[in-house]
């Protein structure tokens, strides 16, 4: 998928300042108690998703993640089909206060491709 520029440039800063989780360490993370956050929109979720995870859309994501998960201190691995989406959002989340976000990197895609 072609993306704009300036989306680019949005996702390469995040990615340069949010640590991506490779897929590999995914599982055990999540053993350890991470929570999976799927930020795909409703329609995406549904059609296929990481066992577990939680959909909140990045579109709605600063609005309604305190709901979801209160805990500022939650290890969270935002993901996406790959990762600008989901680098985007553990960005977000940092800024919102949350001191363990990270985004995997190669997202669900990359994830399924282990």
């Amino acid at each position: 998928m072609a993306y704009t520029e300036k989306f680019q440039a949005m996702s390469d800063a995040a990615m340069a300042r949010v640590k991506g989780v490779h897929p590999a360490h995914v599982d055990g993370l999540v053993a350890a108690g991470a929570v999976l956050l799927d930020i795909r929109d409703k329609e995406e979720h549904d059609a296929d998703h990481l066992a577990g995870s939680i959909n909140v859309s990045r579109g709605k994501l600063e609005m309604n993640i305190e709901a979801v998960l209160p805990a500022l201190d939650t290890q969270i691995l935002c993901y996406c089909n790959a990762n600008n989406r989901g680098a985007l959002s553990a960005e977000s989340l940092l800024d919102m206060g949350y001191v363990n976000a990270s985004y995997i990197a190669g997202g669900r895609l990359g994830y399924r491709a282990l």
